[in-house]
């Protein structure tokens, strides 16, 4: 292993770190719809566990529904059961063959809570930056015990590597900052 490659390997364990951050975060409700909120919901499907994306087409009928067209009429009930059992506090509703699914709007001390579990999310998110940081440093020390490095290549890489963690936990307070205002906007 070389510098190089720490340094690599650093930056894109940020940057998954990041994505993930974006993926869980989007899981989290605001007062309008959207449809990676039901991304995570599994139905049973033949006995199996099958995200609903994969029986039914889900879409944004208007601004506070989303609409769910089962590929097949008797899923109708099994998605709808999924739903309601989720830890979302949704309550959809057949209209014929469509499912439809309200989304109520926020109470202002729901709206709290959740920008208090997206900013421990976000905490989440910098704790692994900053472990990724320690992995990378960590690296360049043994690097440099194993002589494969110069201590200067070493202390420069190491601010390198810092520089990288501040610029993910600038990254990660953007989100927060774009998040909070979402949930907070009536």
């Amino acid at each position: 292993m070389v510098i190089a490659d720490v340094k690599k390997n650093a930056e894109q364990k940020m940057q998954k770190s990041i994505d993930t951050l974006r993926t869980n975060l989007a899981k989290v409700r605001t007062g309008r719809a959207h449809t990676g909120i039901l991304d995570h919901i599994t139905v049973d499907y033949y006995g199996s566990p099958t995200p609903l994306s994969g029986v039914a087409n889900v879409t944004l009928a208007d601004a506070r529904t989303i609409g769910i067209q089962p590929f097949e009429k008797k899923m109708g009930a099994v998605i709808e059961k999924a739903i309601r059992e989720s830890d979302l506090g949704l309550n959809p509703a057949s209209v014929g063959e469509m499912i439809r699914v309200p989304m109520p709007p926020l109470t202002e001390e729901r709206r709290r809570e959740m920008v208090k579990l997206v900013k421990g999310e976000v905490e989440d998110a910098k704790v692994a930056i900053r472990n990724i940081r320690r992995e990378a440093n960590d690296g360049l020390k043994r690097l440099l015990k194993d002589k494969a490095c110069s201590e200067d290549d070493e202390r420069r890489t190491q601010d390198e590597v810092q520089k990288l963690t501040d610029r993910f936990v600038v990254e990660t307070d953007k989100i927060f900052t774009e998040k909070e205002k979402d949930i907070m906007t009536v």
